[in-house]
């Protein structure tokens, strides 16, 4: 019996695994590419997020601003002046060109000061009157002015005790240059007063004026030296309807000057 032979194509043969590959399988590891994340993008966007709440509660907590209404304060107390447009404000009218700005007067020219007072008279030291005397001095004579509230009682012109020592710490000034006259005055103030005493100011400034001029003379002043004058309420410092100038009114003040040439005769 004859074998037919067939000519059809063979079976592909398997490939053979190698074994050696499969046995070290295991321990290979395949690299991968780590894919870079944006994850510090996150975090950032928190922050911003967290920075924004807390700047929301901030100003939910102070409140409407208060800076228009203290501007406006501030220039309703400020006082009127002539200045130009504020930089920034619109102009009036809706124009674009700057109003006029009137030319400003220049300032009158400050008076000068006056000149301090010498610390001396005659070799005498003057810091040592106390804050009771204010000192005067012209360039031909020295007047002291001393408040009457501090040498006499209201309505009255016997000397305090508390005046005394102020006219005691004179005396040395008074007597340190004998060729001057001394001229002491009383001032009161224009409330009106009617005793049987002193039926007008006149009579209580004149009173008030003797006492002092009593009291040097005992205390070793030249009487000759010594002239009292009362002059009522005719020559005020300050208004005569204000209460605080009425106390500056109410003084003694004792002057040192020249003497004239034709008082000095006999008459």
């Amino acid at each position: 019996m004859a074998v037919v032979s067939q000519t059809g194509p063979s079976p592909a043969r398997q490939p053979r695994v190698s074994t050696a590959v499969g046995r070290y399988r295991r321990w290979h590891v395949d690299s991968r590419v780590e894919v870079e994340e944006e994850g510090w993008l996150i975090t950032y966007l928190d922050v911003i997020t967290l920075i924004l709440v807390l700047m929301v509660v901030l100003l939910a907590f102070a409140g409407p601003g208060k800076g228009k209404d203290s501007q406006q304060a501030k220039a309703d107390s400020a006082p009127t002046q002539a200045i130009g447009p504020v930089p920034g404000a619109p102009y009036p009218s809706g124009s674009i060109v700057p109003p006029a700005v009137p030319p400003t007067s220049p300032e009158p020219p400050a008076a000068p000061a006056a000149p301090p007072l010498p610390k001396t008279l005659n070799g005498l030291p003057l810091d040592q009157l106390g804050a009771d005397v204010e000192i005067i001095m012209t360039d031909d004579a020295v007047r002291f002015r001393i408040s009457s509230e501090i040498l006499f009682e209201s309505g009255a012109a016997h000397l305090a005790a508390e005046g005394q020592p102020v006219l005691d710490r004179l005396i040395p000034l008074l007597n340190s240059d004998p060729n001057l006259r001394l001229v002491v005055e009383g001032h009161t103030d224009s409330v009106p007063i009617q005793t049987e005493r002193f039926p007008s100011n006149w009579e209580l400034s004149t009173g008030r004026a003797a006492a002092v001029a009593r009291y040097l003379i005992e205390r070793g002043v030249a009487p000759q030296r010594v002239q009292a004058s009362g002059f009522a309420d005719t020559r005020p410092l300050g208004s005569r309807d204000n209460p605080v100038d009425r106390v500056h009114n109410r003084r003694v003040e004792l002057t040192m000057e020249r003497t004239p040439p034709s008082s000095g005769q006999a008459r």
